[in-house]
């Protein structure tokens, strides 16, 4: 009997306080367990942002930088800025442009002239319904060209002393006659003898509230997506405090800013306080309110002349619903996290772009 009174088991007692123990044990492995598990969920999509993030900033100051480079042999040479504005806040082109009198901060247009040899002038006057440019031979072309590589597809710009511009594209090189086919477009303004002629890059980068993208046109037929599930871009631009005095076109042609016998006649445009640094911030409003250079569909605002930095803010959102929360200010787009160990912030990133062509060099 003493035997058996050495082996019996566990009391009920004893059974409860193990099982405690042991659920408190495993409630707490758990516990660590789980944060893991949120982490391992949340890292790659958190990776995912940060790359179209990567992506949409690259594409934006790539070309935001080259705004306004402009040709650099031939008669005519210098930045775009001693033509015309190369940085415009709304959409041009052929496809849904704005109207000529609007401005936006969440589109731009940049507009500049590439490493190319494809730079003449036209020798015969242009009429506005033409489809046919008559140009210039150019010197230095490579072998068995005379208009340096001008070819089907190209996007080509012409424009002149008095802020008009104008793009469109290539359908037929006649390199020998000197003559470009192009789209039948209309052109805004009649250009004469020695107008110049280019190929050049131009850009519309806006923000589709519709589809959640930064998308980019390139003036003709193209729109492309650049990075999805955007929620947020804005614009905002500094510059010259003063009224611009450039360009000023030569005696006997006008523009928006000087009359035919070179009298200065934007007196009224306003000058703007710096608040410290050398730049003033140039509110939207000041692009569409005039005094209006260039003509038609490219008209523009003449207080463009004075952008010489532009801010950008991007802002992009995970997808997935359910790694969003409910706070206003950290999601545009409220989902359905409730957990603050288990949601990913909407990314926003802002940076500035002084484009290096817009202080009157190339």
């Amino acid at each position: 009997m003493s035997g058996m009174r050495q082996e019996r088991g566990y009391s009920l007692v004893e059974m409860l306080v193990s099982m405690a123990i042991m659920t408190v044990v495993t409630g707490a492995i758990f516990q660590l367990i789980n944060p893991s598990q949120s982490s391992s969920q949340i890292q790659p999509e958190v990776q995912d942002m940060q790359q179209r993030m990567r992506v949409g900033m690259d594409s934006l100051f790539k070309d935001l930088v080259m705004a306004g480079a402009g040709p650099y042999q031939g008669p005519v040479t210098g930045s775009l800025m001693g033509f015309f504005a190369p940085v415009i806040p709304r959409r041009t082109g052929k496809i849904s442009p704005d109207l000529n009198t609007s401005a936006f901060d969440d589109r731009v247009t940049v507009t500049y002239v590439p490493n190319t040899y494809s730079q003449t002038t036209i020798t015969s006057a242009m009429p506005d319904t033409s489809a046919e440019l008559k140009v210039s031979d150019q010197p230095n072309c490579p072998s068995g060209q005379q208009l340096c590589g001008f070819e089907q597809g190209d996007e080509v710009i012409i424009f002149d002393t008095s802020g008009h511009f104008d793009t469109f594209t290539i359908t037929q090189v006649q390199d020998a006659a000197g003559h470009l086919q192009h789209r039948g477009q209309n052109f805004n303004y009649p250009y004469a003898i020695g107008a110049s002629v280019t190929q050049v890059k131009s850009h519309t980068y806006y923000f589709d509230a519709t589809n959640r993208q930064l998308r980019d046109y390139d003036g003709d037929d193209g729109d492309f997506p650049v990075v999805d599930n955007v929620v947020g871009l804005k614009f905002e631009y500094f510059g010259d405090p003063n009224p611009p005095t450039l360009p000023k076109p030569p005696s006997g042609v006008a523009n928006c800013l000087y009359d035919s016998l070179g009298n200065y006649t934007a007196s009224g445009m306003t000058t703007l306080t710096t608040g410290g640094g050398s730049l003033a911030a140039l509110p939207i409003s000041m692009f569409s309110d005039g005094p209006w250079c260039g003509g038609g569909s490219n008209q523009f605002d003449a207080d463009l002349y004075r952008v010489r930095k532009v801010k950008v803010t991007l802002r992009v959102q995970t997808p997935i619903a359910a790694l969003r929360g409910q706070n206003t200010t950290l999601f545009v787009n409220a989902g359905t996290s409730k957990s603050g160990q288990k949601f990913i912030p909407d990314l926003v990133t802002a940076f500035e772009v002084s484009p290096r062509n817009m202080n009157l060099s190339r």
